[in-house]
């Protein structure tokens, strides 16, 4: 009796993970066409193809979807970062991967900046209420720790520089760049996401960010 109990037990949870999954996927297109103001539940429910009533019971309020949303949405990235093996390659070669990965990641999810361009406008008060999002982001820091002092022992880097400065540094020469691109596009008459300036910008970034490093 237990194991049949079990046995139907194991398609109902992978049931749970495919509704929880679809309603996240769900949620995360809606918030960031709509910003949390303007996204409605109703929509995020035909959008997953489910009840409303199970969006609630599995994530209790708006609120807590778009915080759920915001930590998918960090956790993605920083599995990704992960993935570049920083800590295995040489210092200047571990910066132009990170530098690139971050520019292209940026332009392959353009929901990415959105959404926290929704959540800054709230002043960070749903992630201020994560329990995770600090110990996602520790391995991130040790991992830039330990770059920038092989690059300072093999007198490639500067020493002193701050991992975390250094991140918002690179995160920023690419998110503020997409995020405000129809403004400056039209201010400077350049189409500012076409191929030529999409790499220009890459190659820009990069440059930057080692002269910078480099003693």
């Amino acid at each position: 009796m237990k194991a049949s109990t079990s046995a139907a037990a194991e398609p109902r949870s992978r049931d749970a993970d495919r509704s929880q999954l679809a309603i996240l996927e769900a949620a995360r297109d809606e918030f960031s066409q709509r910003g949390l103001a303007g996204a409605r539940m109703d929509s995020i429910a035909e959008r997953a193809g489910l009840n409303k009533r199970l969006i609630y019971y599995y994530f209790g309020s708006k609120d807590d979807l778009f915080l759920a949303v915001l930590e998918g949405t960090y956790a993605d990235i920083r599995e990704a970062e992960q993935r570049l093996h920083l800590d295995e390659v040489e210092p200047v070669e571990a910066i132009r991967r990170l530098v690139s990965f971050t520019w292209h990641y940026y332009l392959e999810h353009p929901e990415f900046i959105t959404l926290l361009n929704s959540e800054n406008l709230h002043r960070a008060r749903h992630l201020k209420r994560s329990r995770h999002i600090a110990a996602m982001h520790s391995p991130l820091v040790a991992t830039l720790k330990d770059l920038l002092e092989r690059g300072a022992r093999g007198k490639q880097f500067r020493n002193g520089v701050d991992p975390v400065q250094l991140y918002i540094s690179i995160a920023a020469l690419g998110y503020f760049y997409l995020s405000n691109r129809h403004t400056l596009s039209t201010i400077f008459e350049r189409d500012l996401v076409s191929p030529r300036n999409q790499s220009d910008r890459l190659k820009h970034m990069t440059e930057l960010v080692l002269g910078y490093l480099s003693r």
